[in-house]
């Protein structure tokens, strides 16, 4: 996916049965990358598209997520949008998604207390290691070693879009152009895959997607932004740390 994961399992558990934990939740975002890579040539998205397949010849994964995709188009008002580059590509959900489905692999393997981060999408579940919840510092946008907001979360998912990493890497849809007015945006939530869908969103949004993610709190949705001038907005409910 293009991205470091760092898996850290805070289970009171002898140490091999959670190194066996961490394993097998490496192969299964192997497989998600060898599925949905847009890189890999011989990846079911890649044979998508190109024509070589249709959904209805591949996984039930990948059928999964063209569904949600479209799902999420709907419900975005076409921001977020699997083809918005052109060919098809579900990564602004596959990522979130992924680690969602691999927060549930080790919770049905008794890990309750545990922390996933792939690029900044954020996954825990229970107690950080010392007691207390799990701190998460949202980096500020132009000053990599500061920043913009500290979380405290006990279960839930983070998951932040911006433009000072990856550069103008997500498109507004409605221009074809990279989105602009939006500098960073973090999604806060109770689902990763949709707290990344989100997040991806609001961005392709630019300032509009102030107000689009306000609406999201009624749904457990919290966020913080920061725009392209500097300005920073935060909901109401953001788990901020004190």
């Amino acid at each position: 996916m293009g991205t470091a994961v760092s898996i850290e399992l805070a289970d009171d558990r002898p140490a091999a049965p959670l190194a066996a934990l961490i394993g097998e939740v490496c192969d299964w975002l192997h497989a998600v990358d060898a599925r949905f890579s847009t890189y890999k040539a011989d990846s079911e998205v890649s044979r998508m598209r190109r024509g070589e397949v249709t959904a209805a010849d591949c996984s039930d994964d990948l059928r999964h997520v063209l569904a949600v995709c479209a799902d999420l188009w709907r419900d975005t008002d076409g921001y977020f949008d699997a083809y918005a580059g052109g060919p098809l590509d579900p990564s602004g959900y596959v990522k979130g998604w992924s680690v969602e489905v691999a927060s549930s692999l080790l919770l049905a393997a008794g890990s309750t207390s545990h922390y996933i981060n792939a690029g900044g999408d954020i996954r825990m579940r229970g107690n950080h290691p010392d007691g207390g919840p799990w701190r998460v510092g949202i980096r500020h946008p132009w000053e990599a070693d500061k920043v913009s907001w500290v979380l405290a979360m006990t279960d839930g998912a983070i998951a932040t879009s911006g433009t000072y990493e990856r550069g103008d890497h997500v498109i507004n849809p409605r221009t074809g152009q990279p989105a602009h007015g939006l500098r960073s945006v973090t999604v806060v939530g109770p689902d990763l895959a949709l707290a990344d869908a989100y997040a991806t969103a609001a961005l392709a949004m630019g300032e509009p997607g102030l107000t689009w993610l306000a609406k999201l709190a009624t749904d457990g949705y919290e966020s913080a932004v920061v725009t392209d001038d500097g300005r920073a907005f935060s909901s109401a409910g953001l788990p901020a740390a004190v």
